[in-house]
C-alpha cells in the first residue's frame, strides 16, 4: 500500500551557478516566506564565499516564486506539500558544485559560518566525511550538540539581529560528535551514492537519521560538528501541521536497530568530538538490542 505519493509533478526554473561557488546549498520551504527570505539575506551578508542556492517551495506560491525569480536563483516548485525528503532532492538536481549543504529556511547564518565549515572540508583527503554547523537555540532541550542562548526572538519579525551578532560569539561550546544537524555538509559524490534522502520517509521524520545510516553503511566514518559555524535556529514548528510518518517505527525495520541506538553508540551524537568513529562498542547494549529484535518480530 502507497502511503505517500504526489498528485502532480515538480516543476523545476534553473539559473545560472554564481561564478566561483563554492557550496550548492539546498533549501526546502514550506509556506514561510519570511524565514526564506532572512536566511537568504543572511547567507548573502555573512558568507566568506560565494555559494550556489538551491530553493524547494513546497505549495509555492506567485510571490515567493518571484522572489527568487528577482534573485536568479534556482528552484523548484510543488503545488502540495511534497515533504523535505523530495524537496531536498527536488532542490538537489540544481547542484553544480563540488560540495551540497542542507540547511533548514528557518535559521539565520552567522559570519563566516561557512569558512569555518570549508576550513575542515580541506582537511579530508577522501569523500568519505560528513560535517556540520552548530545550532544555536533559545530553548533548555537536553541536546549536547545544541548550542543554548537565550531569546533572541522567535520568528524573523521578533529577531534581535543586533544583540545576536553582537553576542553569538559569547556562547562556549566545543566540536561535536555525530553531525546530524543542519548546516550540513558533505561532498557531492556521496550524496549521489547514497541517493539523497530517502523519500520512504516522506514527508520526512526520521528521514535525517536513515540519512545518516545510509551514509555509514556507505563507509562514512567522519561525522564532525564544528561549534564555530554557527547558525540560530528559530525552531519554526512545521511539523505540527502536516500527518507525520511512523519514522522511528520505519527505521527500526528498515535497520534491525532503533535510532536511540544507532545515534548513541554508532554517531555518539552531541558527545565531545576525539576523533572518527570507526567501530561502535555495542557490549553495553546488548539488551537494548535484544528489545530492538522483539519489537521488530511483534510489530511493536
Amino acid at each position: 500500500m502507497i502511503d505517500f505519493q504526489l498528485s502532480s509533478p515538480i516543476e523545476f526554473f534553473p539559473y545560472k551557478k554564481p561564478e566561483n561557488a563554492i557550496f550548492s546549498i539546498l533549501i526546502p520551504s514550506w509556506k514561510n516566506d519570511a524565514h526564506l527570505k532572512l536566511v537568504i539575506d543572511s547567507i548573502y551578508k555573512n558568507s566568506t564565499y560565494t555559494h550556489q542556492i538551491c530553493i524547494h517551495l513546497n505549495e509555492g506560491n506567485a510571490l515567493s516564486k518571484e522572489y527568487l525569480d528577482q534573485l536568479n536563483i534556482s528552484h523548484s516548485l510543488s503545488h502540495e506539500n511534497v515533504g523535505v525528503c523530495f524537496g531536498f532532492n527536488a532542490a538537489a538536481g540544481f547542484a553544480e558544485c563540488d560540495y551540497i549543504v542542507l540547511i533548514d529556511d528557518d535559521m539565520f547564518v552567522t559570519p563566516e559560518w561557512d569558512k569555518w565549515l570549508y576550513d575542515e572540508v580541506k582537511k579530508q583527503t577522501n569523500p568519505y566525511w560528513c560535517i556540520s554547523g552548530s545550532m544555536m537555540e533559545r530553548t533548555g532541550r537536553e541536546n549536547q550538540a545544541v548550542i543554548l542562548c537565550k531569546n533572541y526572538g522567535a520568528n524573523p519579525a521578533e529577531f534581535d539581529e543586533k544583540s545576536f551578532l553582537e553576542e553569538y560569539r559569547t556562547y562556549r561550546h566545543q566540536d561535536w560528535s555525530g553531525s546530524l544537524w543542519y548546516p550540513l555538509v558533505l561532498d557531492k559524490r556521496i550524496w549521489t551514492l547514497i541517493g539523497g534522502l530517502s523519500t520512504e520517509f516522506s514527508p520526512g521524520m526520521y528521514s535525517d537519521p536513515d540519512f545518516m545510516m545510509k551514509l555509514w553503511q556507505a563507509g562514512v566514518r567522519h561525522f564532525k560538528g564544528i561549534e564555530k559555524s554557527r547558525v540560530y535556529h528559530f525552531m519554526s514548528k512545521s511539523t505540527s501541521r502536516i500527518v507525520k510518518n511512523d519514522g522511528r517505527k520505519q527505521f527500526l525495520s528498515k535497520w534491525k536497530i532503533s535510532n536511540s541506538v544507532f545515534s548513541k553508540y554508532f554517531l555518539r551524537l552531541g558527545e565531545k568530538y576525539t576523533g572518527d568513529i570507526l567501530q561502535p562498542d555495542l557490549s553495553g547494549v546488548r539488551l537494548k538490542l535484544k528489545i530492538d529484535t522483539l519489537k521488530r518480530k511483534f510489530n511493536f
